[in-house]
């Protein structure tokens, strides 16, 4: 399987509490339900596409349980929805020490050794294994060289606060754009492959061509 990471953040790289402004207040976030007013057809025809050609996800527990509350079985339009249909009905695979029966099937619940277990799913499977938002989890997931594409859909909004994808100090990456487009709203969805380790020079040699 391709494991691709799929993330909608700020300007300024946050990622926590797009959907609504209780969704996640933790660290005393005030900020949440940014990304909403600003989706339009473009972007959510994109969502659709991601979602739709997904043969599986895998979550980090927070975000599972966010999803599992508002795109769960439970949503009155689930079965026309795609994006809800295809996380009702696919494999959902879950990184989480504590969750032992999972309510929103068909979940697996993934526990021990995580790298061994995401190893397998990638030489297993077939097709997309989509990892949605899960923060903490896609960090690990870069760091330890399993991601094959990141997806951004950057929004046009600075939120000055909250959780953001990257650390103010982690690994560094060099990622290769594959692909770049902007919505009518602003938003701009960036395709890129995880390329190794970025390579450090000077900024002069560069612009002169020596």
């Amino acid at each position: 399987m391709e494991l691709k990471v799929t993330m909608n953040v700020t300007v300024d790289g946050v990622m926590q509490g797009l959907g609504s402004p209780d969704e996640d207040r933790r660290g005393g976030f005030e900020r949440g339900g940014w990304a909403g007013p600003l989706l339009d057809p473009e972007s959510r025809n994109y969502l659709n596409e991601v979602y739709g050609n997904a043969a599986a996800f895998l979550f980090g527990r927070w975000t599972y349980e966010v999803f599992a509350g508002s795109w769960g079985s439970g949503m009155a339009d689930a079965a026309d929805d795609p994006v809800a249909a295809a996380l009702n009905n696919r494999p959902k695979y879950v990184v989480s020490t504590t969750l032992s029966q999972p309510a929103w099937e068909p979940t697996t619940v993934l526990t021990g050794d995580i790298a061994s277990h995401v190893r397998k799913l990638k030489e297993e499977g077939e097709g997309d294994l989509v990892v949605p938002g899960s923060l903490s989890l896609v960090r690990w997931l870069l760091a330890n060289d399993f991601v094959d594409q990141l997806d951004l859909t950057v929004y046009p909004v600075v939120i000055g606060q909250g959780n953001r994808l990257f650390p103010e100090s982690g690994p560094d990456y060099k990622l290769e754009l594959l692909e770049s487009s902007t919505t009518s709203r602003g938003l701009v969805i960036q395709k890129y492959r995880p390329a190794g380790r970025p390579e450090y020079g000077v900024a002069a040699e560069t612009w002169t061509g020596t």
